[in-house]
């Protein structure tokens, strides 16, 4: 075990799997000797040479263009892109071809790639810097959607998306990149996607958060004295429903913890099917608790727009006296 932080643990993942498949290749802005913005890349370069550790033109649509056609020909691609809101640009191949790809050619194709992007708030950046994006990606056929929350989770799901025969967006919340440590195996080891963490059990009522809003969530649970289960979704699509009921329906009550703009949010998909499945076992109305329907403000307004302990406090103990 080796205490990491997330942004080493995702690291580790990609030189642990280069080493160990020679088709896996990382392709990026400044992703080589540079070793990336975040330095996620640090070292590969070195490790495995220009051919293996592409660095790219500032042009997302052909990052992401290049890793699908490497794709269905047999490569592993992990392509960077910098920054959430560069993705873009890249966003008429993610929806038009990289989703489209296995059913257009009828399973005769399929693309192996992972596209990795730090997400989200909370580092104080300039616009197109701070977007949580993954709704768009969530209502795309055929796109996989992990985000982990801690370095343990970030190793094991980067693995297990790598090995996935279908395409997948991997959203880094760049907010707690370095902001804690936790021990993870030098070993090999996968998380499955698709499957939630239930991070605290407890029967008074249930919050879910992914991301960096899962730490946000732990603390309210603290701060408001209440025994709840604590799920972090970890694999947006596709979801993990049955965690959710199978908690909502126990405590009969949730609250759900979003940075992402209010509307049409993830958060608003978890309601509809916690109201199809689970409805009866409500003893109140979900609550969600989420970025505002306004562009990511800069720095000073930042601590404002995203989700605070209080804000989510506020939501759980006005669920808790409905």
């Amino acid at each position: 075990m080796t205490n990491l932080t997330l942004i080493q643990a995702v690291n580790q993942a990609l030189q642990q799997e280069m080493k160990r498949d020679p088709t896996v290749m990382v392709l990026g802005e400044d992703v080589g000797k540079n070793g990336g913005v975040f330095r996620a890349t640090e070292g590969l370069w070195q490790a495995f040479g220009d051919e293996r550790v592409v660095d790219t033109p500032l042009a997302e649509s052909g990052i992401v263009g290049v890793s699908l056609g490497l794709a269905v020909n047999g490569f592993k691609p992990v392509a960077e892109i910098q920054f959430d809101g560069f993705l873009a640009p890249a966003f008429d191949q993610v929806i038009s071809h990289v989703g489209r790809i296995r059913n257009r050619s009828r399973g005769r194709f399929h693309a192996q790639l992972v596209i990795r992007v730090p997400y989200g708030g909370g580092i104080h950046a300039p616009e197109h810097h701070s977007e949580s994006p993954e709704t768009y990606f969530v209502h795309t056929p055929g796109i996989k959607v992990v985000i982990p929350s801690t370095p343990y989770d970030a190793k094991g799901l980067l693995l297990a998306a790598i090995r996935d025969p279908d395409p997948v967006l991997f959203f880094e919340p760049k907010k707690i990149y370095r902001a804690f440590r936790q021990e993870v195996p030098e070993t090999d080891y996968t998380i499955p996607i698709g499957k939630a963490r239930l991070v605290k059990q407890g029967h008074d009522i249930t919050v879910i958060a992914w991301g960096a809003q899962v730490r946000t969530a732990e603390q309210a649970v603290v701060q408001a004295k209440v025994d709840a289960d604590i799920i972090d979704l970890r694999t947006l699509s596709p979801l993990d429903t049955d965690t959710v009921i199978n908690s909502v329906t126990k405590t009969g009550r949730c609250v759900i913890v979003q940075e992402a703009p209010k509307t049409c949010g993830l958060a608003a998909e978890v309601i509809a099917r916690i109201n199809e499945r689970a409805l009866l076992s409500l003893e109140a109305p979900v609550a969600r608790v989420t970025g505002f329907d306004t562009v990511m403000p800069l720095s000073r307004l930042e601590d404002s727009y995203l989700p605070s302990p209080e804000r989510v406090v506020k939501a759980i103990k006005k669920t808790m006296e409905f």
